[in-house]
């Protein structure tokens, strides 16, 4: 899939040319969810509104995702500009805008439907540009959720299956985006960095309520925020559940931020064009806004260092800003919606003292508060899961809380009593989060010294002694491990030895 502003081209006139077009092009935006619409209006309070292109799906209003009473307190006149965007005269009629109005009258295109939508609208797309020789318009997308294919039941990022396709992203909260003091930041992510840079700047200049600044790093982009989604589920179970045990939330939301960052940073070791993003760029990433070149971090393997996970993303401020920004209650107006779901999660799981039977009743939960399946994108992730986590190569021990939450949901009856004990009680949740962090070769060392009265620990410790003076590393494995401590386990050991057992096998 090409993906770029500018022709192969080397001619300096032309080149010139396409660069001053940019300064001015249209950007639109298809398919008008909540965030789309809020974005926009934050542009008619703050603009003419010029620069912004709308069309809604067929058979959508283009307000539609808003409350009946968030419609009653907007500004009538920003609502009459809304409508002016989403619209154009033809034959002397005014006509909803199409996709195909905004691939020819516009240079970017945002794609905004969810998971659901979001691959046959990129497929339409890619087909109306080539119809109508627009073969310049850059597309992006902004879905929260991973994509699944039905046909060969494999999950997967979009952007990994189209590496040049953009993403556009950033912490929101739709009350903040109708407030006209208020303001956020968000990354336009290409791996092209020229592209990035100038699709940057063209969203940034919608309203001066908005920063955008430019990454290269779309697949991580787009993964992060798949997973804040989900930790954004717990965030919101964990403040209401434990608001009266306020010790457990540092730990549990630090924990959350730093996985979705780890697990990011292992799907970027998967890149097939990482080596590209670094050493056949026309700038260093430093000029686009990066602190350094790269961020990569190593393990030792059997004696050897090996290169694991690739943080270079995480220099992106408004990407890490997205994720904690998720994870937060409101000051004002509402909290994101997966969030929302976690705080409901909590309430019923306190009510009934127990976990949901299954993920339809927790659905059903969501929609007795008014929070349709279609916007939570949180739990379209967590369905697939068990994939993810396999097809990425993701350590057990970096996704541990969203494993806990995947287990509270899609677990058998035990399971789910299991992790409603950890997910309830304080002390098990705050061990869960600092034992679920080790590795299970780690976790056999603790183990082994707080059962010296077995003989297997003793061994265990005399070989790594023995292996250290000697300068030969341990041969022993975490699975010649398991099973020889049988000391009286507590509930959140149950639970990470029942996600050895599910995500490990």
């Amino acid at each position: 899939m090409q993906n770029n502003f500018f022709k192969q081209s080397t001619d300096p006139q032309t080149i010139r040319k396409r660069l001053l077009q940019l300064e001015t092009a249209k950007i639109g935006f298809y398919s008008i969810g909540l965030y789309p619409a809020s974005l926009a209006y934050n542009c008619a309070m703050q603009t003419d509104g010029s620069r912004l292109l709308l069309a809604p799906r067929t058979n959508r209003e283009l307000l539609g995702a808003f409350p009946k009473q968030i419609l009653e307190g907007m500004d009538k006149d920003h609502i009459n500009t809304l409508n002016s965007m989403s619209s154009h005269l033809e034959n002397g009629t005014q006509v909803l805008n199409t996709l195909s109005d905004l691939i020819l009258r516009c240079e970017l295109v945002v794609l905004a439907a969810n998971s659901n939508h979001i691959e046959s609208d990129l497929n339409e797309a890619c087909r109306l540009r080539n119809q109508l020789n627009r073969n310049n318009v850059v597309l992006a997308c902004l879905s929260g959720s991973f994509s699944h294919d039905s046909m060969t039941n494999e999950s997967y990022v979009l952007c990994e299956k189209y590496p040049n396709l953009s993403f556009f992203s950033g912490f929101h909260r739709h009350s903040a985006l109708r407030n006209p003091l208020d303001s956020f930041t968000a990354n336009f992510c290409n791996p092209n960095a020229l592209v990035a840079i100038f699709g940057a700047r063209m969203l940034d200049s919608l309203s001066p309520n908005i920063q955008v600044s430019a990454g290269v790093h779309n697949v991580e982009g787009q993964y992060i925020k798949a997973a804040k989604n989900i930790s954004s589920i717990f965030a919101g179970f964990g403040y209401t559940y434990h608001q009266s045990n306020p010790g457990v939330l540092p730990t549990l939301l630090t924990l959350l931020l730093d996985q979705c960052m780890d697990q990011a940073a292992s799907v970027s070791m998967c890149r097939k064009d990482r080596n590209d993003l670094y050493n056949k760029q026309p700038f260093s990433l430093t000029e686009l806004g990066y602190g350094v070149q790269k961020i990569e971090a190593s393990i030792i393997r059997d004696g050897d260092k090996q290169m694991v996970r690739d943080h270079t993303f995480s220099q992106l401020t408004a990407m890490v800003a997205d994720v904690r920004g998720s994870m937060m209650p409101s000051s004002s107006g509402l909290p994101t919606r997966n969030f929302q779901a976690g705080q409901i999660l909590a309430r019923k799981m306190k009510e009934f003292n127990r976990c949901p039977f299954n993920i339809n009743e927790l659905l059903s939960w969501c929609e007795e508060s008014n929070l349709k399946e279609g916007s939570l994108e949180g739990f379209k992730s967590l369905k697939y899961w068990p994939q993810i986590i396999k097809k990425y190569s993701i350590p057990i021990n970096d996704a541990s809380m969203t494993n806990l939450l995947y287990l509270s949901i899609y677990g058998t009856s035990s399971t789910k009593e299991i992790a409603f004990n950890v997910m309830t009680k304080s002390r098990e949740l705050t061990n869960y989060c600092q034992e679920s962090v080790r590795p299970t070769h780690s976790r056999m060392y603790a183990d082994a010294l707080n059962n010296l009265n077995n003989h297997f620990s003793i061994d265990l410790l005399i070989n790594a002694i023995i292996s250290e003076q000697s300068s030969i590393s341990s041969r022993i494995t975490a699975d010649s491990s398991k099973s020889q401590f049988d000391s009286d386990e507590s509930d959140y050991i149950r639970a990470m030895n029942l996600i050895e057992n599910t995500f490990d096998s």
